[in-house]
């Protein structure tokens, strides 16, 4: 058993997650973080996560969800994955990867780098560069 010294804090990761991406630990931060990163990996939309929160008795606004993951995408802590104009999942896993996305369920699973295999990209236009290549393979059931 660990006395009260070496137990880890609660939020202490997280903590330590939001100051190496540079974002201020605000009380809604470190909540919302730990709904996202206290799990393993997971794709969870805004509205997704906004019901996490109510449950959880977390008092915070779906704006204030989209704000917080969009800062969240920007700081490198998440990845955000347009599955259509308009629909977006928030991916926890950061590493190179792909995925697929069931249509009717709204349901991703990852695919690992290694398994796709892409034989051309265009040039990108002068001045630009190619920041990273998301493949979505689109699932549907056969019933």
């Amino acid at each position: 058993m660990l006395d009260s010294m070496e137990q880890e804090r609660p939020f202490t990761s997280i903590l330590a997650k939001l100051k190496q991406a540079g974002l201020r630990p605000t009380r809604q931060r470190l909540s919302l973080a730990k709904l996202l990163f206290e799990g393993g990996h997971r794709h969870v939309s805004a509205e997704d996560l906004h019901g996490e929160a109510v449950a959880q008795r977390i008092s915070v606004s779906l704006a204030t969800i989209y704000n917080t993951l969009h800062q969240f995408t920007s700081a490198g802590l998440l990845r955000e994955v347009v599955v259509e104009p308009g629909r977006s999942y928030f991916d926890t896993n950061t590493s190179p990867h792909h995925h697929f996305f069931v249509e009717g369920a709204g349901k991703l699973m990852d695919i690992p780098a290694s398994e796709v295999a892409l034989s051309q990209l265009p040039e990108p236009p002068a001045g630009m560069r190619v920041a990273r290549v998301d493949v979505i393979v689109r699932l549907a059931n056969d019933y």
